[in-house]
């Protein structure tokens, strides 16, 4: 099969794992330890979301399909990262990094969408608490959480098509150990400046956009909390918005660190470490940020939990 002028089965060569075999089976163990505690995280809390009915509100819903999406995002890379470390040849063919960089990109896309969508539902309720039940139907969370999906992934489905449109050079090695934006664009052998600029504006629409929605949603958000008189009332206001501001900032810092920058400035080590954070590092991280700042998911995980110990003793 060809793809403009190339074999879709021509094949990229990662160079960013380790070759001894003791940090292989180390690396092995270490990713597949945090995989297994971001699989048991999210899938608590998609289970927490949908079985407990006090859990059963728009926050709560956009929190699991988040946790969702974390799920998906993680599965997209982290099973191949495992096979490539243990494989002599870290290989991927061309269609293989096309179709990983779509779903790597347009779910990473989608978490910040969504996370913007959040901070959409969390300004309704804090500034217009009448008429949230009425503007947040599920109807409507449903529909915000398909857009999100959908939009992320045809951007990213754009901009792999353009990328992968432009001639490759016979150099086939990537300082990296997934495919992504960074590492493989230093392959194209076109003009860069021109392509740069294209990624950085769909990079932009991804990122820099709903970053700034969730800004200014939080502008309004402080003024109004600013305005209730009460301590405790200001105290639970902003401690409904911590959680969501926590994971907004850690992953929109390294979606932001990684992307909205010129490819001039590619360290590979550095961004191979920026890459692990965002691949394993948050979406282990936003189920112990929402667990450990929200009493009622504590407390719904610690039922869920113990209610399953029980049934296993019995």
């Amino acid at each position: 099969m060809i793809w403009g002028n190339r074999s879709l089965f021509m094949e990229f060569v990662f160079l960013a794992y380790p070759s001894q075999p003791e940090l292989c089976v180390l690396s092995f163990l270490g990713v597949s330890f945090i995989y297994t505690l971001v699989i048991t995280g999210n899938v608590l809390i998609i289970v927490a979301t949908r079985t407990e009915a006090r859990l059963h509100t728009p926050m709560y819903y956009f929190l699991g399909s988040l946790s969702g999406v974390e799920l998906c995002y993680t599965a997209v890379v982290v099973p191949h990262i495992l096979a490539n470390i243990l494989r002599s040849e870290k290989t991927i063919t061309l269609l293989g990094c096309a179709i990983q960089m779509i779903f790597l990109i347009g779910l990473g896309s989608a978490d910040c969408l969504l996370l913007a969508t959040m901070a959409y539902d969390r300004y309704v309720a804090i500034c217009h608490p009448l008429q949230y039940p009425l503007t947040m139907t599920l109807t409507l969370c449903v529909r915000l959480v398909m857009a999100s999906v959908g939009i992320g992934l045809f951007l990213s489905s754009q901009l792999v098509a353009f990328i992968f449109s432009l001639p490759f050079c016979r150099a086939r090695s990537i300082q990296h150990f997934i495919c992504d934006i960074p590492p493989v664009m230093p392959l194209v052998c076109a003009n860069s400046h021109i392509h740069e600029q294209s990624v950085l504006v769909a990079a932009t629409l991804a990122i820099a956009v709903p970053f700034i929605f969730i800004a200014t949603s939080y502008v309004f958000i402080v003024t109004a909390v600013l305005k209730i008189h009460s301590t405790a009332g200001r105290h639970r206001a902003f401690s409904t918005c911590s959680s969501h501001l926590s994971v907004v900032l850690l992953q929109y810092g390294c979606c932001a660190f990684v992307y909205l920058r010129p490819s001039s400035s590619y360290y590979p080590k550095q961004d191979q470490f920026i890459s692990l954070v965002y691949t394993l590092g948050t979406p282990l991280l936003n189920p112990l940020i929402y667990t450990l700042r929200n009493s009622e998911m504590k407390g719904t995980l610690g039922k869920i939990l113990t209610r399953n110990c029980l049934s296993y003793n019995n």
